[in-house]
């Protein structure tokens, strides 16, 4: 459950930087998805359980991982950004 929560928090993330704050238009709306998608569940499944408690109760949610997933979709956004802008990749 939480795997799909982090995908589309990661989804979310990268609509959001598409369309609020304009990062890399010529990459389009579905490729940004899927970039936030991949960061967030990486977010969520490698460095969350680094800085944060899980659940207490197994398989249960937990908020803070979710924003960890949160933070970490969005700086995937921008290095792809920043990569985009240096080699047209």
């Amino acid at each position: 459950m939480d795997i799909v929560v982090w995908l589309l928090a990661g989804a979310a993330i990268g609509w959001s930087g598409l369309s609020f704050l304009r990062l890399n238009e010529g990459r389009g709306a579905v490729v940004s998805m899927i970039i936030g998608a991949v960061g967030g569940v990486f977010g969520g499944k490698a460095i969350a359980p680094i800085f944060t408690a899980g659940a207490t109760v197994p398989g249960g949610f937990s908020s803070s991982t979710l924003v960890v997933a949160m933070i970490v979709a969005a700086v995937v956004l921008i290095l792809a950004n920043m990569v985009y802008t240096r080699f047209g990749v």
